[in-house]
């Protein structure tokens, strides 16, 4: 759960700076800052990917799992579901309801708050969620500076949902064996890979459709353990 925790404390830190700052800082050097940031998140995704050890596997659980994920719409329901309850709670409720749900969502969504949370309950390796810490918090003094302090709240949501994943991953961690976590963390840093890639601007990837590629992995190396060939 530290990594968890990490992030939680990184986004109420944020906040704290944002509303320390307010309008002081400029757009470049938001910019610049999320630029570095978004080459650290690029760099854990591939050292993650680089611990598979059948790369077939990976190429066939992104296939799969794109498949999957496109015909599920995951992307899609998720920004329905933001706009649903930016509706109902922020419209309602005013400006700091509106910065709890953007944000929270932001924050749980996507492929580095699952991975990173199943990496820490699986092999008890909190880096890719210190990296997500970096990420959130930095982006936190920006939301805050536009939003207003209710960005502080989306912490709660993030170690709820985070700290569920761990600890399930942690009961889980008897049933899957080595080739699988690594393939599936294989998987996950791709994944993480294509977050950095939004983050930069270098191309627009729906990490959230390719979701079901991680579940994918595990299911493919049974198959292939199932087959007898070897990894």
């Amino acid at each position: 759960m530290t990594g968890t925790i990490v992030n939680a404390a990184a986004i109420v830190a944020g906040t704290a700076l944002g509303l320390l700052f307010k309008k002081g800082i400029s757009e470049s050097a938001k910019n610049t800052v999320m630029s570095g940031i978004g080459l650290a998140v690029a760099l854990i995704g591939f050292k993650m990917a680089l611990k598979t050890e059948n790369e077939l596997i990976v190429i066939l659980s992104l296939v799969t799992g794109g498949v999957i994920g496109e015909i599920l719409n995951i992307e899609g329901w998720l920004a329905r579901l933001g706009c649903s309850l930016e509706a109902r709670v922020g419209g309602e409720n005013g400006e700091v309801s509106r910065a709890f749900v953007a944000t929270s969502l932001i924050y749980c969504v996507g492929a580095m708050a699952i991975m990173g949370a199943l990496e820490d309950g699986l092999t008890g390796n909190p880096s890719t969620l210190y990296a997500k810490s970096l990420l959130d918090g930095v982006s936190a003094v920006v939301f805050t500076s536009t939003m207003g302090f209710g960005v502080v709240f989306s912490a709660i949501p993030v170690f709820l949902y985070q700290g569920s994943i761990t600890l399930m991953a942690g009961g889980l961690k008897a049933l899957l064996t080595p080739a699988m976590i690594n393939e599936m963390t294989a998987t996950g840093g791709l994944l993480i890979v294509g977050i950095a890639s939004n983050v930069l601007g270098i191309k627009a990837i729906k990490v959230g459709n390719l979701l079901p590629a991680i579940g994918m992995a595990v299911l493919l190396t049974w198959l292939w353990s199932k087959l007898n060939i070897g990894i």
